[in-house]
């Protein structure tokens, strides 16, 4: 499963759950992990769970400022040759639509924008991994509404229309970036805060595939544009593969960001 040799990763969202794990079971087979958390008590917590790590970066996604600076922070701590864009948020009890100082809807900027900005701003690895969710099946890609400002407001639809933009995200620089193996994975339901106590699926097994993604050398690792779960390809979902739609997509988020992609 390992590569032979020793790699450098940043973990997003990295302070509790999946990516915790993630970076446990990364730093633990012998490679270099950066996590990233929100705030300073975040970013000192994880930090003493796993005290091996190369370091934490601080920044808070729902910010385009601090997602700049955040990259600035990261850029210090890299190169990196994989990046797991691990960070996400379910407004599980949100009832009206709300948005960030930037005047954004939070689930779009965290899930969405934020790892778009955050590709476009550090150099490009030779790995990238983007969370997506089994819930990705039942959202949509309203590129002229991306953010739910016109359609009835649902948190439950807002997240599944975040993971499946996370899919096109992936599948677009895969095919963008072809010196670069990006995929998109599902964790399944995991017993985390998020996925809550009831769910199936324990955080080891929901961060493995993100894992040997990021570290093997072996053949099946190494395949790009894929939507993954448990180690095994998906099929992927007729919007996300689009590219047309991942197009839109991006231009959208250029325009929000105000960040551009490198050149191919």
């Amino acid at each position: 499963m390992l590569g032979p040799v020793s790699k450098s990763i940043l973990v997003t969202g990295s302070a509790s759950g999946i990516g915790l794990e993630t970076a446990r079971m990364l730093i633990a087979s012998g490679h270099r992990v950066v996590l990233h958390a929100r705030n300073h008590d975040r970013a000192e917590r994880a930090m003493s769970e796993v005290p091996e790590a190369a370091g934490a970066v601080i920044g808070d996604l729902s910010s385009l400022g601090e997602t700049e600076e955040l990259a600035a922070a990261a850029r210090d701590l890299g190169p990196f040759d994989a990046v797991i864009h691990n960070a996400g948020i379910y407004e599980r009890a949100a009832g009206s639509r709300v948005v960030t100082t930037d005047g954004l809807e939070p689930t779009f900027q965290v899930n969405v924008l934020a790892p778009y900005m955050l590709t476009a701003l550090l150099p490009l690895p030779g790995r990238l991994i983007y969370l997506s969710s089994d819930m990705a099946a039942g959202g949509r890609i309203e590129v002229e509404d991306l953010q739910r400002e016109h359609r009835r407001w649902s948190a439950t639809g807002a997240y599944q229309d975040s993971k499946l933009c996370d899919i096109a995200l992936a599948l677009a620089m895969s095919r963008l970036y072809p010196d670069s193996v990006a995929n998109a994975v599902c964790p399944g339901w995991v017993r985390t805060r998020m996925g809550g106590p009831g769910a199936p699926t324990d955080v080891r097994t929901g961060s493995k595939t993100q894992v040997w993604l990021a570290i093997s050398d072996e053949p099946a690792a190494l395949g790009s544009g894929r939507y993954m779960r448990h180690m095994s390809e998906l099929a992927v979902p007729e919007q996300a593969a689009d590219v047309v739609v991942q197009e839109r997509l991006l231009d959208a988020c250029r325009q929000l960001s105000g960040v551009s992609l490198p050149d191919p």
